[in-house]
């Protein structure tokens, strides 16, 4: 287990100043990352019979490393059935504001799964191609950030719909180590732009402009707003927030980078407080069936 949990949890990564703590924190950071590559998901009966033992060592993978992997040995018979059965296990790690997505249901879940239905028409979310890297919701207005979302897979591809997974925190770790001036671009409040977007129907999503990295206001841990797109995305105009921009993009599609893969099996999931993450290509005519739910939340520390 690591040590030192509290020096992850109290950082104060917004200030550059405070050299001590950067490294101490680092180091912490980095032990925290070697021992999630190193142990198994953490197992449960079903989402409904979650041990306390095994809920809490979710929050806490949670605290230090932002994400958990989890595996279910008996899940329901329908999609319908296990989405409520995530919603309820969500309320276990205080996940209870769900976002107001256009394709949730009224319980909040989004199955994920190849669509050719107008309104998913053009959103590759629901088409078998891979998708980039990204955090979940980085066009939301500023008042509606996504804070934590839980994927659970109910059925996977015969071949591909592989996950990357990357701590929010290890890419600020890295980038800061390459050069302080990115993080504090990435800390700028117009940093990264998302324009409007004008659906079909007339809808209109505003333009949504805010930094990348921001502090959870409840808890003062970083959070993360990201997509590595290069169209329909405008960067702020300068020379040091575009060569962060720059940097990001190549650091998470390099050896370098701290990823932790996962293909996930029907019953296995990810807890997570909106790391960053992409997908491979999967057949297309497999029934591959995973659920998301999004919240306007972090997950309860441990």
């Amino acid at each position: 287990m690591v040590q030192n949990a509290n020096i992850v949890d109290h950082f104060p990564w917004h200030d550059l100043s405070q050299e001590t703590a950067w490294l101490a924190w680092r180091a912490a950071k980095n032990r925290a990352f070697e021992e999630l590559r190193s142990i198994p998901p953490v197992e449960m009966d079903s989402l409904d019979s979650v041990n306390p033992q095994a809920l809490q060592e979710i929050k806490r993978r949670c605290s230090t490393s932002n994400f958990a992997i989890y595996k279910v040995r008996h899940q329901p018979e329908t999609v319908e059935k296990t989405g409520d059965a995530l919603v309820r296990f969500a309320s276990k790690l205080g996940l209870e504001l769900s976002e107001d997505h256009r394709s949730a249901e009224d319980n909040g879940i989004v199955v994920l799964r190849t669509s050719a239905e107008p309104g998913k028409q053009g959103y590759i979310p629901y088409t078998s191609k891979p998708l980039n890297w990204h955090t979940d919701g980085y066009y939301n207005p500023s008042g509606r950030p996504v804070m934590s979302f839980i994927l659970h897979c109910y059925e996977q591809a015969a071949t591909g719909g592989e996950n990357q997974l990357v701590d929010p925190e290890m890419a600020y770790l890295a980038m800061r180590d390459a050069d302080p001036r990115f993080v504090r671009a990435m800390m700028l409040p117009d940093a990264m732009t998302i324009p409007e977007n004008r659906e079909e129907d007339g809808t209109i999503r505003p333009a949504s402009a805010g930094p990348v990295f921001f502090p959870h206001p409840a808890t003062g841990r970083l959070q993360m707003r990201y997509t590595a797109r290069t169209r329909s995305i405008a960067w702020r105009q300068d020379g040091v927030t575009q060569e962060a921009a720059d940097w990001l993009r190549q650091w998470l599609s390099s050896d370098d980078a701290t990823t932790c893969n996962f293909r996930f099996q029907p019953g296995d999931g990810v807890v997570n407080n909106n790391v960053l993450h992409n997908r491979t290509g999967f057949e297309s005519v497999s029934a591959r069936a995973v659920l998301r739910v999004r919240f306007h939340e972090r997950i309860t520390e441990a």
